[in-house]
């Protein structure tokens, strides 16, 4: 049984910084692709980053580039969103997703991923 566990949301004052981890289980995580989304209250759920299976690529929405880092250890089975500068707008869900590539470009849309963890919640407010 696939499970991907995300952890490390919670409350932060803008201008600071959070990082989110998912780990994997139930599959052979170095033969996914990996990536972020988050759903903000009455928005839809949209691609953040976006990591190859091997780690050699990455990719990022325009809103988050320069502030947010995607990486991987596929022998510890996480991917990690590295997150600065948080502002107001990041307020969302955050939700850690996998399907299974070995190409070396990821994927935006959400109904190519596979599998999907349960999310965290990432508050960012003073």
């Amino acid at each position: 049984q696939v499970e991907l566990v995300e952890s490390g949301g919670g409350l932060v004052q803008p201008g600071g910084s959070l990082t989110l981890s998912c780990t994997a289980s139930g599959l052979t995580f170095s033969s996914y692709a990996m990536g972020w989304f988050r759903q903000a209250p009455g928005k839809e759920r949209e691609f953040v980053a976006g990591i190859s299976w091997s780690g050699a690529n990455t990719y990022y929405t325009d809103s988050v580039k320069g502030r947010f880092t995607i990486s991987r250890d596929n022998a510890k089975n996480t991917v990690t969103l590295q997150m600065n500068s948080l502002n107001p707008e990041d307020t969302a869900v955050y939700y850690c997703a996998g399907y299974l590539s070995l190409s070396l470009i990821v994927v935006y849309t959400s109904h190519e991923y596979d599998y999907w963890g349960q999310g965290t919640q990432v508050t960012v407010s003073s």
